[in-house]
């Protein structure tokens, strides 16, 4: 893997690893200056890159181990092979992002969050970090989930899963933008999750998952009289089944089916978190820079997302709105959009996809900012896991 899945990213690693034992990968770690891990390469942002040695987790053996009401899984398995695991044994995760094709360590490294109130993050009991000198510790702190690779090489990961449930989903349509900001709260709890795709037109479209057995919600605009895809144009057979068909819940709470690439391919990706309590606030100033927007957005979704505890998740402390951008494949003109937007809502940005606020900013809007520094230098003291992309938001190991 030479570039991420979107290909605005070339990774700049001097080689390339994919060790198929634990021995194997402690062999790499101890060997090299600079490490650092990749998943699927869904990240839009250089988080996983590193000039030293790129280390995928596809090869290494395959962890199963159900307890209770937890799983411990190996790090690299991807969510579509989790979630058959998982239903073969009776049981579900609460969430999966959009696309099951990522991975299940860089999915909680970047707090991904996708269907329903919680991230991924969210049901971490611990991770398992392979350190620099090559000695692996399980770790249980609300730091430690949300590491963007910092901590070393997580290699395993122990998980809250929940009995298997059945979702419906349902599209509706022509929800006007006066509508969707009136009710926005009511809206918002009506389902097990919901996402609304905004047009910046004025229009809405939104995305209901109704868990089996809840109270129904009435929502505004009107059922779909088909498939739909969120991105206009594309086809609806890479989505999962919509029209109120009860299914299993990982054939219905991803937006994308595991084996079609997901959303359109030919994108980036920007996602910002604000505050619940400002969320109107936010949605009319990005309105009113609809004229700028609109010609360079492919489809932009809004979902919201519980206060969670991890150190660095977007929505630690404050019940949260995500707005999603899936923009036209134009590095400079969306760079040079960012910070516009970014200085109207004062957002906290998804770890994984683009964003330009500078880090003093950053550190500001999240209470814990130092701890994770500490916790960073703590586990890697050499900075064996540092990139340029940590170095630029927390220092260097020498420095911080």
């Amino acid at each position: 893997m030479r570039t991420n899945w979107a290909g605005n990213v070339t990774f700049t690693a001097a080689e390339v690893a994919t060790p198929v034992t634990a021995d194997d990968l402690r062999a790499v770690v101890r060997g090299a200056a600079a490490v650092h891990v990749t998943g699927s390469g869904h990240s839009f942002s250089p988080i996983a890159d590193t000039t030293g040695t790129l280390v995928s987790l596809s090869a290494m053996p395959q962890v199963f181990e159900v307890s209770g009401h937890t799983v411990r899984v190996n790090a690299g398995v991807t969510l579509a092979d989790l979630s058959v695991l998982l239903e073969s044994a009776g049981l579900a995760l609460h969430t999966l992002p959009s696309l099951p094709h990522i991975t299940i360590a860089g999915a909680i490294a970047t707090a991904t969050h996708g269907s329903g109130a919680r991230s991924l993050a969210g049901a971490v009991r611990s991770v398992e970090v392979m350190r620099g000198d090559g000695s692996v510790v399980e770790l249980t702190s609300a730091g430690a989930a949300v590491s963007m690779g910092g901590l070393g090489v997580v290699t395993a990961v122990t998980l809250d899963v929940v009995p298997t449930f059945e979702i419906a989903q349902t599209v509706y349509e022509d929800v006007a933008w006066t509508t969707l900001l009136g009710s926005l709260e009511q809206i918002f709890d009506g389902a097990y999750s919901v996402s609304a795709f905004v047009d910046w037109q004025g229009g809405a479209t939104i995305w209901a998952k109704h868990r089996v057995g809840d109270q129904p919600f009435t929502f505004p605009g009107h059922p779909a009289d088909g498939p739909r895809h969120p991105v206009p144009g594309q086809p609806a057979s890479r989505c999962t089944v919509q029209g109120g068909v009860p299914g299993p819940w990982h054939e219905r709470l991803p937006h994308f089916k595991a084996e079609f690439t997901p959303s359109v391919g030919q994108e980036l990706q920007t996602e910002y978190f604000v505050p619940r309590t400002r969320a109107v606030t936010a949605l009319r100033a990005l309105a009113e820079m609809s004229t700028v927007i609109s010609p360079l957005v492919q489809a932009c979704e809004i979902r919201t997302i519980d206060a969670e505890p991890q150190w660095l998740s977007p929505a630690v402390d404050r019940d949260s709105l995500a707005i999603h951008f899936t923009w036209v494949p134009n590095t400079p003109a969306v760079l040079a959009l960012l910070p516009r937007l970014e200085e109207a809502i004062a957002p906290r940005p998804h770890w994984g996809k683009l964003f330009t606020v500078p880090p003093m900013l950053l550190a500001a809007r999240y209470p814990q900012w130092d701890a994770f520094k500490a916790l960073i230098n703590e586990h890697d003291p050499k900075g064996v896991f540092r990139n340029d992309f940590l170095t630029r938001y927390f220092g260097s190991a020498a420095t911080s």
